[in-house]
């Protein structure tokens, strides 16, 4: 007994991957790579751990991403440096945290740490005084001590480094009136 062939269309895609010929699913694979992209950029890593999820063979994977590579859609310097410049601006991480964050989507080290060197150090200890005082703002019926140790816990998060988090830390206390600062006698670098 046949079926309808729109019917048979639906239950196509429908069908688990393994009941798909190998044309149906190199065409599937593509499909799910094209409709993630759209969404956002990924890495090739991304992309490969969803084909797996999926049920896509790895030889099919590899295939298909070396195709999309070499097409410039999948191009994991090209998105480290845009994760790298996004997250940083917008959610404030230094080098430290944008590299671990990259490391986990899959992007080579190298890569990662290269992407993550656009921003410099005065760029860091800019974004790490914005998010102190965007804090302090917020922190009026604080005592100091829980300020300072607030202050310190949300830098070490964002991957700021220990000295870098102390300077600037004492320094807008200081501009927010604090005559002294507990970290006034600590020395890091």
């Amino acid at each position: 007994m046949s079926e309808p062939s729109s019917g048979g269309a639906r239950r196509s895609r429908a069908r688990p991957v393994s009941e798909l010929t190998p044309e149906e699913a190199r065409k599937k694979a593509k499909e799910v790579c094209l409709d993630l992209l759209a969404a956002r950029p990924r890495t090739k890593d991304e992309l490969r751990k969803t084909l797996r999820r999926k049920g896509f063979d790895d030889e099919l994977s590899e295939t298909l991403l070396g195709k999309l590579d070499h097409a410039g859609l999948v191009d994991d310097a090209a998105f480290a440096e845009m994760w790298v410049r996004s997250r940083h601006a917008y959610q404030g991480l230094a080098k430290r945290a944008l590299v671990a964050e990259l490391r986990r989507k899959g992007v080579d080290s190298e890569v990662a740490a290269e992407a993550a060197g656009e921003i410099d150090r005065d760029a860091e200890e800019d974004r790490a005084r914005q998010l102190v005082r965007k804090k302090l703002r917020t922190m009026s019926e604080v005592d100091e001590q829980t300020a300072t140790r607030r202050l310190l816990g949300m830098l070490a998060r964002k991957g700021y480094p220990q000295g870098l988090s102390y300077a600037v830390v004492r320094e807008e206390l200081r501009d927010a009136g604090a005559e002294s600062t507990m970290l006034d006698d600590v020395t890091l670098e």
